[in-house]
């Protein structure tokens, strides 16, 4: 029995499969993480699509018995090219789609997911090289909250310093900074600057978090 069912998707990677072929890795709106097989040479117009962080609607036809599934088609909305003309945007990009994938995709809510890992994605795509720092941290602590460990940061102890659950002080900038732009969209991100300071520590806290959850620290989050 085969099928053929639509998604909207993100491409999170795409490796060669086979002397031909390649397997890419979605997140989606609908159920989370998938894999498929794209067909075809190195000049195949479907495989030119799935470059990691393309985003847009995909076809997928699934055997179930033979547990096979092809992509067929792909409509891109978004090819988000600027990420691969920096090597900051390319490193954030990065670090963005295997924080995803350490994750399975969020826990769940993966209309949620999908609109935070692409509108970080967007941002990133013209963004300078300090502000790919601040879009990565960012979505850090975004993701944190999707996944449900974000720890709450009181507004009202803003002028002092404190040590978290996690054993890391946070100064006053460090904690405006969470307080002020911690859930705002990542488009909106470059109004708001911050030292280097509050920035070491910001993204200390979210690697933290994230590390307890995950089983591991990523080394992508460290260039």
């Amino acid at each position: 029995m085969s099928r053929t069912a639509t998604y909207t998707a993100l491409v999170l990677r795409c490796r060669q499969s086979g002397e031909s072929n390649n397997e890419v890795t979605l997140l989606t709106s609908e159920e989370g993480i998938l894999k498929a097989t794209v067909f075809g040479g190195s000049k195949s117009k479907l495989r030119a699509h799935c470059a990691p962080y393309n985003s847009g609607q995909v076809w997928i036809y699934r055997d179930k018995i033979k547990d096979y599934a092809k992509l067929s088609d792909f409509d891109v909305h978004s090819w988000r090219a600027g990420l691969r003309e920096l090597y900051e945007r390319t490193m954030s990009a990065s670090a963005i789609a295997e924080t995803i994938l350490s994750s399975h995709g969020g826990g769940g809510d993966w209309q949620a997911a999908l609109k935070i890992a692409m509108e970080t994605l967007d941002a990133l795509e013209n963004a300078n090289e300090e502000l790919c720092g601040r879009l990565l941290v960012h979505f850090m602590w975004r993701w944190a909250h999707l996944l449900g460990i974000q720890p709450d940061i009181n507004e009202n102890n803003i002028n002092c310093e404190v040590h978290s659950e996690y054993g890391l002080v946070l100064s006053p900038g460090s904690r405006k900074w969470l307080c002020v732009v911690g859930n705002l969209e990542p488009a909106q991100l470059h109004r708001y600057s911050m030292d280097n300071k509050s920035f070491g520590e910001v993204k200390s806290l979210a690697a933290t978090i994230l590390t307890e959850a995950l089983g591991k620290r990523l080394a992508s989050w460290n260039w």
